[in-house]
This record gives C-alpha cells, sequence and structure tokens, in this order.
C-alpha cells in the first residue's frame, strides 16, 4: 500500500452538480480510422465487440453500450479497511495481472493513503482509473487508442497504442501502466500486449454481460460491501440515489474531469 499525502482542500473538493459531456471520439470513428472493425484482438473477443459492448448474452443482459447509461463507482472510505487488499488481488486474477511490487508490474487498481494536511487525519481508499466524462488521456493520445465509450468506461485500443505513455503522463490518478514485458497466458476476455498502455476497463467484459467488476464483487463477500457500482443516469439506481443524497466527492473535482469514481468520507 503506498500513501499519497493530500491537501483534501486543494485535491479533493466537494462533487458538483456537473452533467458529464457527450463522449468526444466515439468508437467507430476510432475504428474506421484505424480500418480494424473487425479485428481479433485475443482468442474470442473481437475489438468492435469490447468497445461497443458483447452482443447479447443468452440471458439478454447485454444488448450493447448506451449513451442514457454512464457507469461508475461510489467508494465508502468509512468501510474501506486500510490492511485489505481484497479488491486489488481480485482485479489481478481477473485480468492475468502479475499483482508484482516492481515500478514495471502493471497495476490496474491499488489501495492508497491520503492524508489531511490540517488534521493530520489518514483514509484509506482504492484509486483506479476514475472513468472521466473529460478524460485527458483520450484528449492527449495521438492515434486515438485512448478512448471514451457511449457509456462511459474509458478504453486502450491495442492495435493502435504506440506506447507513447503521454496519457500515462497525462492522468492525474497514476492509473495507468505500460506493459514492458512479453506476456504469456493472457486472459481471453482482457487483451494485452508488450509496448502498450493499459488501465482498468471496470471489468468491461463482465459489465457488458450484466456483471459487476471484479472488485466489487470481492469487496461484498470479504463483508465490506465499500464499493457500489452501477448506473449514475438511472435516477433508480442505488449508486445514483447515494450520490444525490449523500456528500460524495471526487478526487481532482478542481480539474473538471467530471469522474465516473465517487467517494464518500473523504
Amino acid at each position: 500500500m503506498t500513501t499519497e499525502n493530500s491537501n483534501l482542500e486543494n485535491a479533493i473538493s466537494a462533487d458538483s452538480d456537473a452533467k458529464p459531456s457527450a463522449s468526444r471520439r466515439g468508437f467507430l470513428g476510432i475504428a474506421a480510422t484505424a480500418g480494424i472493425a473487425g479485428a481479433l484482438i485475443a482468442p474470442g473477443v473481437r475489438l468492435i465487440e469490447v468497445a461497443q459492448a458483447a452482443p447479447a448474452a443468452a440471458n439478454g443482459t447485454s444488448s450493447g453500450a448506451s449513451n442514457k447509461v454512464r457507469w461508475g463507482m461510489l467508494i465508502d472510505s468509512g468501510k474501506c479497511s486500510s490492511g485489505c487488499t481484497d479488491c486489488v488481488t481480485a482485479c489481478n486474477t481477473e485480468n492475468g495481472l502479475s499483482g508484482g511490487k516492481l515500478p514495471t508490474d502493471s497495476q490496474w487498481i491499488r489501495k492508497i493513503e491520503i492524508k489531511e494536511a490540517k488534521t493530520g487525519k489518514t483514509q484509506s481508499l482504492p484509486m483506479m482509473c476514475q472513468h472521466c466524462a473529460e478524460p485527458p488521456c483520450v484528449d492527449v493520445c495521438p492515434t486515438g487508442a485512448s478512448f471514451k465509450r457511449v457509456d462511459g468506461i474509458v478504453l486502450v485500443d491495442k492495435h493502435i497504442c504506440i506506447g507513447c505513455r503521454y496519457c500515462v503522463m497525462a492522468c492525474p490518478y497514476k492509473a495507468r501502466s505500460f506493459v514492458h514485458e512479453p506476456l504469456s497466458n493472457q486472459k481471453p476476455d482482457v487483451p494485452r500486449g508488450m509496448g502498450t498502455v493499459e488501465g482498468c476497463t471496470l471489468c468491461v467484459h463482465k459489465v457488458d454481460q450484466g456483471e459487476s467488476p471484479a472488485c466489487v464483487s470481492a469487496c461484498a463477500s470479504a463483508g465490506h460491501e465499500a464499493i457500489l457500482f452501477g448506473d449514475l443516469n438511472n435516477p433508480e439506481s442505488d449508486i445514483a440515489k447515494r450520490v444525490a443524497t449523500l456528500a460524495t466527492r471526487q478526487v481532482r473535482e478542481n480539474l473538471d474531469l467530471n469522474t465516473g469514481v465517487r467517494y464518500i468520507g473523504i
């Protein structure tokens, strides 16, 4: 676990009522530029399926990504135990990450501790891609490899990522990793590749089948239930109701990124 000292008045500010803006880069434009609309990125997984959401499952839980939906998370720091890393372990297992501690090892979610400068109060919370409505990683990408689905999930197109790492530098949450080493035994639903950049996908392969991200399920199984996942745009969803009634916050809201991950108790 890392400690990231932060003045909460500067780095974390009260949530506003800002509405997410329309995606500035749709998948179809990216696919047209790359010329790979039907290309395979891993056994059984096509790029167009990942970007637009996989075809409907047998139980009918998925019918494609919709701009009526905005997937997000609400994390209650008061329920997050400083010694627990179940969410990190679940992410590594689900996505085929090594879980190594070297600076070159990919890390899609990490546990950090933040410290209030005035009071010295510390809190533990998970940090991952915040799935911004206005993602800096998308703005700086020279090829369009970084893109945002219409339902708010930010992804990387491995076919056209050139490994420039502009997105790594642009991300204010340190949420992207560069793959330094050759990979083996990859998960069919989680395409990765040496020389490309990657980060939390909200377990898009699970979401598209009507399931929750691995970290959410692991936290619930551990009895903490510190992470709530759902549709921020649906006023009847549990997450939307809590965001509307509780004092939630965004990390670095001063940047006006309108993050899809919100926090309680920080």
